[in-house]
């Protein structure tokens, strides 16, 4: 066998007992991502708010303000004292999320209201956003669901003027075109019954009453970067908002109570 011919051998049998190392190992799995840093909240017992079933909290530069969810009434109170500065009833059903602005409050009804007051002419079986006058409480238009049914948390976004709204039905949070509900974005979210919805320095952060978790998400991809329990001995959690480096929260005393609830009351923790 001429030299050319050993080396062609030689390197075609090389080039096969490569090839058949490789097929031999498998393709290196992709690292885990390590998991989210979790904390447990400090949470402190503020005061109680104007009515008994507080279910949404809104953040504004005027006040915090709390929807309830079976008079239906929308109260703006101070921050330090929980002292009533404003209120009105309005023609909302099961409210279980509050925004402002734009001018306008933006109120979450669930549907229904589980035989907790009488019936009203306003009340209906789906889910829908109610758009008043935060003067009067007024009803300016409804809003049927983009996404179907169900919803709890809603925001005002003042940078975007949008709204962000917690889609039960489809396991997302929405942004949304208040002038027509027109769907401008969606990110997956993953808990038992998402509820308080708010921003923070770029950050969205929702409220899952069921686990009692918070999750701070990217608002872009919905990647969970922090995650914060309330621990079994605090208040149920629903209603949730930011203000002033702490994350406030109510409870309504209502759904999947705990032995440690406190209707009524309003509570906060740090944020960072």
């Amino acid at each position: 066998m001429s030299i050319g011919r050993r080396q062609f051998m030689s390197a075609a049998i090389a080039s096969g007992a490569i090839a058949a190392h490789e097929q031999e190992t498998p393709n290196p799995q992709p690292a885990t991502p390590p998991p989210p840093p979790t904390r447990v909240a400090r949470v402190e017992k503020l005061f109680q708010a104007p009515d008994v079933h507080p279910n949404a909290l809104e953040t504004a530069d005027d006040g915090l303000w709390i929807g309830d969810q079976v008079s239906e009434r929308v109260f703006r109170v101070d921050w330090k004292t929980g002292k009533l500065l404003h209120q009105v009833q309005t023609e909302a059903h099961n409210t279980s999320g509050l925004a402002v602005g734009g001018g306008y409050l933006w109120i979450s009804c669930n549907g229904g209201v589980s035989n907790r007051r009488p019936a009203r002419p306003t009340d209906k079986p789906i889910g829908e956003v109610l758009q008043a006058d935060p003067k009067t409480g007024k009803t300016v238009k409804l809003w049927t669901l983009p996404w179907g049914n169900g919803i709890h948390g809603i925001t005002y976004m003042q940078h975007s003027h949008t709204l962000w709204a917690t889609a039960l039905s489809i396991n997302a949070l929405a942004e949304i075109d208040p002038k027509d509900f027109r769907i401008l974005h969606l990110i997956p979210i993953h808990g038992n019954r998402a509820h308080g919805l708010d921003w923070d320095n770029g950050a969205i952060w929702c409220l899952f009453a069921a686990d009692r978790l918070v999750h701070k998400l990217d608002p872009k991809t919905g990647k969970v970067l922090e995650v914060v329990k309330i621990a079994d001995r605090d208040p149920d959690p629903h209603g949730m908002c930011i203000h002033d480096g702490h994350m406030y929260y109510c409870d309504a005393g209502l759904t999947e109570t705990s032995p440690s609830s406190a209707p009524g009351y309003i509570c906060r923790f740090p944020l960072a």
